[in-house]
């Protein structure tokens, strides 16, 4: 989930954050919505909403939707209030709840579809979540399931702080109870949760002399992305201040690089509740 006050959320809670979750989602939008189609949908579920970043977005490409969404951080939900009552498409048409999403305080079928984006990599039983989903769903509802496969990052020139980073950045992900990995596992979680006409959708961020602008636009996204977790993995001993640095001079290195390389791939999944 975008946040938790018992599950350590490894990129932090500053506003500083906040703003990165929001440059995320419109960095992403074009991949992460080229398959959601909720225009048959009337009130969907979002878990895990956090800053409300994608729900703005789901507002304005579906316009006749409401969405109701939950997050365990009051801290982002105050986030997202602030944000979403200043986007005029987006009054009148949304509620949000803090909720544990192992745990909805929704009576079954109360929704026609579900929306989940970046947020089962952080919770340590996702079978749980998804169960919860299908609880509240009505028949024939679609849920969509938008993921990380952190494995598959790749950066070129080589940079040796940054695997190294990146290393721990998983490690420390995984021993806090998430799961960067978890987007190719997605089609056996549906299954096992009950979910029917699962298809699952690779996604890939690849840029290199093709689209110069995006992949410097890019390297230095994820530079934000990687350092928002710094000082949580140098508190416990996972990288050293060397390692950051050095990390740091990579990049700029990189993103300098006539010939660089950025790719990046995640999974989304698609279900039907029966």
């Amino acid at each position: 989930m975008n946040s938790s006050p018992e599950f350590p959320y490894i990129h932090g809670f500053s506003e500083v954050e906040q703003a990165r979750l929001r440059k995320q989602a419109r960095l992403a939008e074009a991949l992460v919505f080229r398959d959601v189609d909720f225009s048959d949908c009337r009130h969907i579920l979002e878990v895990g909403c956090g800053v409300g970043a994608q729900t703005e977005i789901l507002l304005r490409r579906f316009p006749e939707l409401k969405v109701t969404g939950v997050d365990l951080s009051e801290r982002q939900l105050s986030a997202a209030r602030h944000h979403l009552e200043q986007v005029p498409w987006c009054r009148g048409r949304y509620a949000l709840e803090q909720a544990d999403a192992a745990d909805l305080p929704f009576p079954a079928r109360a929704f026609d579809g579900a929306f989940l984006c970046w947020i089962l990599e952080h919770v340590p039983k996702p079978a749980n979540v998804l169960a919860e989903c299908r609880r509240v769903l009505a028949p024939g509802s679609p849920i969509y399931v938008t993921e990380v496969l952190n494995s598959s990052f790749f950066l070129d020139p080589y940079s040796p702080n940054l695997v190294q980073y990146w290393t721990a950045f998983n490690d420390h992900q995984y021993e806090s109870g998430g799961d960067p990995f978890i987007g190719a596992k997605l089609g056996n979680l549906l299954l096992a949760t009950g979910f029917q006409q699962v298809i699952t959708r690779v996604k890939t961020f690849h840029f290199d002399n093709r689209e110069p602008h995006r992949r410097k636009a890019m390297i230095a996204f994820w530079e934000e992305l990687l350092l928002s977790a710094a000082d949580q993995l140098l508190a416990r001993g996972k990288v050293t201040e060397a390692v950051v640095e050095g990390m740091k001079r990579e990049l700029k290195h990189v993103q300098n690089d006539p010939n660089a390389v950025f790719f990046f791939a995640f999974v989304q999944a698609e279900a039907r509740v029966y």
